[in-house]
C-alpha cells in the first residue's frame, strides 16, 4: 500500500454530516491521541519535516514596522492587531502546549522538548467538518468583560450549561478542568519592543504592521466525566494580558475549548489544530472580532474552507508534483482578497481602481411634482411588464403558489371567524374570502411590487372591532358608516399620495413599531382567554345540565327567542335572538381543542427549525403547521360527537354571513334607517386612522420586502400601491367586505418563496422571480376555496382562537422590545452580546424600555375605554415622542443602539432563525 500524502484534505462541503476515517498520522510533534494504535516515532517525524521544510531564517515580527509574513491571506495581521495563537492540550491533569502560530505553525516535540521548524499548517477535512459542525451547538460569548482566566472558566461554564451542553453535576468537574494547572516550554523570544521572534519562511515583500499583538488560547483534550463533546468560544471586550495563560505577556483576546469524553469520535488534537490555524488566518481573525452571532463565526468557517485546497490520499512521488498546487493556491487567495470588503482592506493591502456603482434610486425621494412618486413607480415597474408574465415560467413558481395558498388561507378563515365574533355576523368568513380574491387578482394585475400579499390583519380587526362597538353605542348602522369612512379613504389617499407623503414612513422607527407590535399581540392573548371565560360561563361546570333530546337530528339545536323593537316613530322591529343555554363538557371541550390547536401550531413551528427528518420535509410539516393543526381538532371534536362546541359560520356558496340582515350591495343612505348626515361627515375622523393603520403595515412591509440585500431589480411601488390598495378598499366598502393591507408574513413568506439560492457550501441570493402569475392564482384560489363549507364549517371556533393566540405568542419573539422587557428580571450576567446590551448602560437601557412601557400601557388603556377608535392616532404620537427623546433623554449613539433598524433578511431559514420575526406586526 502506498504512503498516505502528509499533506492532508482541508476543504469541506457545508453542512456536510459524512463521516470520514481516521488520519493515518498524527499531529506533527503531537502526542498520539487517545486510543491511536499506531507507533509515531517523533525524532523521524522532525527529520521528515526538516527535508520538506524550504530555506528559513530567524525572524523579527515587528509591533511597528512591516512584518516579514507570508504573502498569502494566512497572515498574522487583522489590520489593527497581530495575531499570536497558543494550543494547549489536557494531558492528564495538566494542559500541555503542543502548538503555536504567528502565521505560520510550530509543533512541540514532547520527546526532546523541542520545537518543529515553521511550516504552513496542514489539516484534516475531518477536523474541519467536526469544529463547524460542534461550533453551531457550542456556547458562544461574545465582548465579555474579564480579566482573568477563571472568569472566563466560570461564564463558559455557566453558558454551556444554561445551554443544556453540560449536565448540572458535570459543572464542577468542567470548571476544575479548565483551571488546572498550564506547563508550558520556553516561549517565542519577545524583544523589548513587543515583537515576537520566530522561525519563519523568508520573503521578498513585506505585509503592513500592526499597532498590538493579540493572543487566541485554544485548549483541547480528553474529559472523560463529561457525557458528549462541549464547545465554547469567548471573545473578550478588551484584550487582556492575563497571568500564567500564555507562555509570553501577550494580551488575550480569544478563547476556544473543545473537550468531551474519549470515545466520542472527536480527535481533539487535530480539532484544536484546526482551531489554532483558524485563529493565525486574518480574515478568520477579522471575522471572529466583527462577529455579532454564532452564525458569523460559523459562515467565517466555511469561508476558510472554501480557500483550502483538499489533496486527494494519492502518493506523491517528489515535491515537484506540488508545484500547480502553489499557483493555484495563488489564485484562489487573490479571489479571497474581496476588494469590494472594505472590512478586509486596511492601508495599502488592496488597491484595487474600481468604478464607482451608480447610487441606487430611492423610491421615497421627493420630486416636488405632485404625483411625482406614483409616476416614478409606475415607470420604474411598467416597463417589466411583460417579463412579470414570462418570468413565471419556472417550476418554482408552482411551488409557491402551492405554498402561499395555505399561508393566504389559514389567517382568511381565523380572521373571518374572528371577524365575524366581533361584528356580530354583520362580516365573516364569506366575505373576507371574496374580499381577499376580487382585490388580491386586480392588485397583482396592476401593482407595482405583486410580490406583495394583501390581506387582513391582526391592527385592521381591533379597529374593525372598535368601530362596531361606536356605532352600536350610538346607535348606528355599522355596515353603512363603513361606506363612508371608505369614501374618506379614498380622498385621504389621493391627498398623501400627490404630496408624496409616503417618505413619512422613514420616520416610523423601531420604537414605535415594537410598542404596536406587543400591544396588539397582548390584545390577541387577552382576547383568547377573554372568549374562554365567556365560554366557562355560558356552560358553567355544573352537576345537572338540560335534558337534550337525543333522536333529534341536532340535539344542541339553538334555543331561538323574539325580541321586540319599538321605535319612536311607531315602527316596530321584531327579531330572532339566537339564545345560547348551558351544555355539558362543552367548556372542557373547548379548552381542549383552543389549547390543542395553539400547542400543535406552535410546537411544529419549532420542528420546522429542528434536528429530525431533512430539512426540506422538516420546513414543509413547519409551514403548514396552521392547517395541520386545526385539521387535527376537526378530527378530534367530530370524534367526540355527545358533546357541544360553537362552529365557525360559513354560509352555502356566495352568500353574505348573515343573510337576514344584510345583502352584497350596502346602501350609503342607510339600509334599515336614513344615515345621519353628520356622522357622512364625521366619518373622516375613523377614515384617517383606520389609513394610518394600512400605511403603517403595507409601507413597512414594502421596504421590508424590497431591501436592497433581497436583489430585486424590477423596484418597488410605495406610492402607487398605496393608492391601489387604499383605493379599492374605499370602493369595496360599498360591498361591505373587509379593507385589506400588505401583509407582513405572507409577504415575506411568498418574496422567500421565489428567491432563486446559488449552490455551494455557503448559498447566496442570486435573484427573485419578480412575477405576477403567483399572486393572482393564489387570489383566485382563496377565492374558490369559499365552495370547501362542508369543511369550513366544521371548525370549531375554539381552534381558531388556539390559532389566535399563536399569533400572539409568537409574535413576541424577534421583538427588541419584548427581549428588553425580559432583561428587566434578568441577571446582568446573562445579558446578550448586541449592541443595546452592551453599548449602552444597563440603566440607561432599562429606562428605555420602561419609557416603552409607558407608551403601551397608555394605549392599553385607550383600547379598553370608550375611546379606542383614536388607537392609530395616540399610536403615532409616539413618532415625535421618540424624536424628542434623541438628544435631550438618550444620546444619538445610545439612540442608534437602542432604536436601529438592524432586522436582518433572511432568504433562507436555519436552525434557530424564523422569517416570521422579520414581521414588525402580527
Amino acid at each position: 500500500m502506498p504512503p498516505r500524502s502528509p499533506f492532508t484534505p482541508s476543504r469541506a462541503v457545508q453542512g456536510s454530516d459524512a463521516s470520514y476515517e481516521e488520519p493515518t498520522f498524527p499531529s506533527p510533534g503531537m502526542p498520539s491521541p487517545v486510543g491511536y494504535s499506531e507507533i509515531y516515532d517523533p525524532d523521524l517525524k522532525a527529520q521528515v519535516d526538516l527535508e520538506c521544510e524550504a530555506p528559513k531564517e530567524v525572524q523579527v515580527v515587528p509591533i511597528d514596522s512591516a512584518a516579514f509574513l507570508n504573502l498569502n491571506t494566512n497572515a498574522t495581521t487583522r489590520g489593527d492587531a497581530q495575531a499570536y495563537v497558543e494550543l494547549n492540550e489536557l494531558l492528564g491533569s495538566t494542559w500541555q502546549q503542543t502548538a503555536r502560530w504567528a502565521g505560520y505553525e510550530e509543533n512541540l516535540n514532547t520527546g526532546t522538548g523541542q520545537w518543529s521548524p515553521s511550516h504552513v499548517s496542514y489539516l484534516t477535512f475531518k477536523s474541519l467538518i467536526q469544529l463547524r459542525k460542534v461550533m453551531s451547538t457550542g456556547a458562544v460569548i461574545l465582548d465579555l468583560n474579564a480579566s482573568n482566566l477563571s472568569t472566563v472558566a466560570e461564564k463558559v461554564v455557566d453558558g454551556l450549561l444554561d445551554k443544556n451542553e453540560i449536565r448540572p453535576s458535570e459543572r464542577d468537574n468542567l470548571l476544575r478542568a479548565l483551571l488546572m494547572r498550564r506547563s508550558q516550554s520556553a516561549g517565542p523570544v519577545v524583544t523589548a519592543s513587543g515583537d515576537i521572534e520566530m522561525q519563519m519562511f523568508s520573503v521578498s515583500k513585506k505585509r503592513d504592521g500592526a499597532d498590538n499583538i493579540e493572543g487566541s488560547v485554544v485548549l483541547s483534550g480528553v474529559l472523560d466525566s463529561l457525557e458528549k463533546p462541549v464547545v465554547a468560544f469567548v471573545r473578550l471586550t478588551d484584550s487582556m494580558v492575563m497571568e500564567s495563560v500564555l507562555e509570553s505577556s501577550v494580551p488575550v483576546r480569544f478563547f476556544f475549548i473543545l473537550v468531551g469524553p474519549g470515545e466520542s469520535g472527536i480527535d481533539y488534537s487535530e480539532s484544536g489544530r484546526a482551531m489554532g490555524a483558524l485563529m493565525a488566518d486574518w480574515v478568520f481573525c477579522l471575522e471572529a472580532y466583527l462577529a455579532e452571532t454564532e452564525k458569523d463565526l460559523t459562515n467565517a468557517i466555511a469561508d476558510f474552507m472554501d480557500c483550502s485546497i483538499v489533496i486527494p490520499p494519492t502518493e506523491i512521488q517528489d515535491q515537484g508534483m506540488l508545484q500547480p498546487i502553489i499557483s493555484f493556491q495563488k489564485k484562489m487567495l487573490q479571489d479571497r482578497l474581496r476588494p469590494s470588503d472594505t472590512r478586509l482592506a486596511f492601508g495599502d493591502r488592496v488597491k484595487v481602481e474600481k468604478a464607482p456603482e451608480p447610487p441606487r434610486e430611492d423610491p421615497l425621494a421627493r420630486t416636488g411634482v405632485p404625483f411625482g412618486g406614483m409616476i416614478n413607480d409606475i415607470k420604474r415597474r411598467y416597463r417589466h411588464y411583460i417579463s412579470d408574465y414570462t418570468d413565471a415560467a419556472n417550476p418554482q413558481v408552482l411551488a409557491a403558489i402551492i405554498f402561499i395558498y395555505f399561508a393566504a388561507l389559514s389567517p382568511a378563515i381565523t380572521f373571518g371567524g374572528l371577524l365575524a365574533d366581533k361584528t356580530e355576523k354583520m362580516m365573516g368568513v364569506s366575505e373576507l374570502m371574496v374580499s381577499t380574491s376580487i382585490q388580491g387578482v386586480i392588485f397583482c394585475l396592476i401593482a407595482a411590487q405583486p410580490v406583495l400579499v394583501i390581506g387582513f390583519s391582526g391592527p385592521l380587526l381591533v379597529f374593525e372591532e372598535a368601530f362596531y362597538a361606536f356605532c352600536k353605542s350610538q346607535g348606528l348602522e355599522y355596515i353603512v358608516g363603513r361606506i363612508w369612512v371608505g369614501m374618506w379613504l379614498i380622498v385621504i389617499v389621493f391627498i398623501i399620495v400627490a404630496v408624496e407623503g409616503s417618505f413619512l414612513v422613514r420616520f416610523i422607527s423601531r420604537f414605535t413599531q415594537e410598542i404596536f407590535s406587543i400591544l396588539i399581540s397582548l390584545i390577541f392573548i387577552y382576547e383568547t382567554f377573554n372568549k374562554l371565560i365567556k365560554i366557562f360561563k355560558t356552560h358553567p361546570l355544573i352537576l345537572n345540565y338540560d335534558h337534550l333530546n337525543a333522536t333529534a337530528d341536532n340535539p344542541f339545536h339553538p334555543v331561538m327567542k323574539e325580541h321586540v323593537e319599538v321605535h319612536p316613530d311607531g315602527n316596530v322591529t321584531i327579531r330572532e335572538m339566537e339564545v345560547e343555554r348551558a351544555y355539558p363538557n362543552t367548556a372542557l371541550l373547548s379548552m381542549c381543542l383552543m389549547f390543542g390547536c395553539f400547542f400543535i401550531a406552535f410546537f411544529l413551528r419549532k420542528f420546522k427549525n429542528g434536528q429530525f427528518l431533512p430539512g426540506w420535509l422538516r420546513r414543509l410539516i413547519g409551514d403548514f403547521g396552521v392547517p395541520i393543526a386545526i385539521f387535527f381538532m376537526i378530527a378530534v371534536d367530530i370524534n367526540i360527537d355527545d358533546a357541544y362546541t360553537q362552529k365557525l359560520v360559513v354560509p352555502k356558496g356566495i352568500q353574505v354571513t348573515d343573510p337576514k340582515v344584510r345583502g352584497w350591495f350596502i346602501n350609503p343612505m342607510g339600509e334599515k334607517k336614513p344615515f345621519p348626515v353628520w356622522m357622512m361627515a364625521a366619518s373622516c375622523v375613523p377614515a384617517l386612522l383606520v389609513f394610518i393603520l394600512i400605511f403603517l403595515e403595507s409601507q413597512i412591509t414594502t421596504l421590508i420586502v424590497s431591501k436592497p440585500e433581497r436583489k430585486m431589480m424590477k423596484g418597488s411601488g410605495f406610492h402607487f400601491d398605496l393608492l391601489l390598495l387604499v383605493t379599492m378598499g374605499g370602493i369595496s366598502s360599498i360591498f361591505g367586505v373587509p379593507w385589506l393591507s400588505a401583509a407582513t408574513v405572507r409577504s415575506v413568506t411568498h418574496a422567500n418563496a421565489l428567491t432563486v439560492m446559488s449552490k455551494g457550501p455557503k448559498p447566496e441570493i442570486e435573484k427573485v422571480l419578480e412575477q405576477r402569475i403567483s399572486g393572482i392564482f393564489v387570489a383566485i384560489l382563496v377565492g374558490a376555496s369559499i365552495f370547501m363549507e362542508p369543511i369550513l364549517k366544521m371548525i370549531p371556533m375554539t381552534a381558531l382562537f388556539g390559532i389566535f393566540l399563536y399569533m400572539g405568542i409568537t409574535s413576541l419573539s424577534g421583538v427588541q422590545m419584548w427581549d428588553r422587557m425580559l432583561l428587566l428580571i434578568t441577571p446582568k450576567k446573562y445579558h446578550p452580546s448586541d449592541a443595546y446590551a452592551t453599548l449602552v448602560s444597563t440603566m440607561r437601557m432599562h429606562l428605555f424600555t420602561l419609557i416603552q412601557l409607558i407608551c403601551l400601557a397608555v394605549l392599553w388603556f385607550v383600547k379598553m375605554s370608550n375611546f379606542s377608535l383614536a388607537l392609530p392616532f395616540v399610536l403615532i404620537l409616539t413618532v415625535p415622542l421618540r424624536m424628542a427623546l434623541t438628544g435631550r433623554v438618550f444620546t444619538v449613539k445610545e439612540m442608534k443602539c437602542l432604536d436601529a433598524d438592524d432586522a436582518k433578511v433572511t432568504f433562507e431559514e436555519e436552525p434557530d432563525e424564523d422569517v416570521y420575526n422579520e414581521s414588525p406586526l402580527p
